[in-house]
């Protein structure tokens, strides 16, 4: 299990320079590179790459993870254990820290997010949040749906979304399946 160690001054950037590594996933994965940044505390971000002239500076953490998301998409790892230092306002660390709890092939609504940190009315704030992660993957927020059971936005695209979902959903027993998962149009 990740251990989560956040910043909450939400002055500090959300993405941190010290290490920077670019991870290529396998061929058979359509998802393209993802950047990957740590402190010598933890990850502080993870997203996909739309940046050709990233310098890498890789260390043992950024190394760690780009093992773990190689064995995630082989489907040998459902669950990460990294240390994570994301940045944010405390509403942030509460959403993300949730979003962890979602398990490996499921899927929950924002709503049921923003009752898991006691805002039950806080649904868009949840939403906002999500689409703040600075740790996709690690911190599992293409797992959110619509409390229809249709994908939402994602940061990374509907597309990459819809390809993780499908990813984690076969690699698990048919009846551990999300019924409310509606895979297709938003």
């Amino acid at each position: 299990m990740n251990t989560f160690s956040p910043l909450s001054d939400s002055r500090l950037p959300l993405r941190h320079d010290d290490y920077v590594q670019i991870y290529r996933p396998p061929e058979t994965v359509p998802l393209g590179p993802i950047e990957i940044r740590a402190t010598d505390h933890g990850l502080t971000w993870l997203a996909f790459s739309s940046s050709p002239n990233v310098v890498e500076r890789g260390n043992a953490l950024t190394a760690r993870c780009a093992s773990q998301l190689e064995r995630y998409f082989l489907g040998e790892l459902t669950t990460f254990d990294l240390p994570l230092a994301p940045r944010g306002t405390d509403f942030q660390l509460s959403v993300w820290q949730a979003l962890q709890s979602v398990p490996y092939g499921q899927t929950c609504s924002y709503r049921e997010i923003a009752v898991a940190i006691g805002a039950p009315r806080a649904v868009r704030a949840v939403g906002a949040a999500n689409g703040r992660n600075p740790l996709c993957l690690v911190v599992p927020c293409h797992r959110v749906i619509g409390a229809n059971g249709k994908l939402t936005g994602y940061a990374g695209g509907l597309d990459r979304k819809r390809w993780l979902l499908q990813h984690e959903r076969a690699l698990i027993d048919e009846d551990q399946q999300p019924e409310q998962l509606t895979l297709g149009a938003t």
